[in-house]
């Protein structure tokens, strides 16, 4: 095969992946409006909003009432519901900052582990639940590894154009992209 054939067989799966990339991004970046604080209903400050400071601790103890995974169960009891302000914050600026990597392809690589580490946790806190939240919780696993292993940003998103534009640049490589 030809280069530039190998080139026209690439273009389409970085276009698929930057799509899952931007739809899954979406989808971690509503925590701007839903987890965040706004000023004015519309702009996000950098911190958890009362309602998410409240919620999150009501919804992580029905998920640990009956969680199978006893030493999870015990940092989650003994850690996490002791902290609610502190996690609560942690939960929304990590959804926050992954979805907008994710979306605007611009560090994919950091976007797309941040997004991986907060599947891994709910995925643990709520997997005894339902074969449904097993299911959506490893697919979600996979595509975030596929989004870091495929450099998703490159096509579509900052890192691709960054790396265009300032070749060697630190941020075109891994982990960051």
């Amino acid at each position: 095969m030809t280069d530039n054939a190998l080139r026209n067989n690439r273009a389409p799966a970085g276009q698929g992946l930057a799509l899952v990339r931007i739809i899954v991004g979406l989808w971690f970046a509503k925590a701007l409006f839903a987890k965040l604080a706004l000023v004015g209903g519309f702009l996000p400050l950098p911190f958890a909003s009362d309602r998410w400071v409240e919620t999150m601790p009501k919804i992580i103890a029905k998920q640990m009432a009956e969680n199978p995974i006893a030493g999870y169960k015990a940092f989650v009891e003994g850690t996490v519901l002791t902290n609610p302000v502190l996690f609560a914050n942690l939960t929304a600026l990590g959804e926050a900052a992954a979805g907008t990597l994710l979306v605007l392809g611009l560090f994919n690589g950091v976007g797309a582990l941040v997004a991986l580490l907060l599947t891994l946790n709910y995925g643990t806190a709520s997997w005894h639940l339902s074969a449904a939240n097993q299911g959506f919780h490893w697919t979600l696993a996979a595509v975030m590894i596929g989004l870091w292993w495929g450099r998703a940003g490159m096509t579509w998103g900052l890192d691709g154009r960054l790396a265009e534009s300032k070749p060697g640049w630190w941020g075109s490589r891994r982990p960051w992209s």
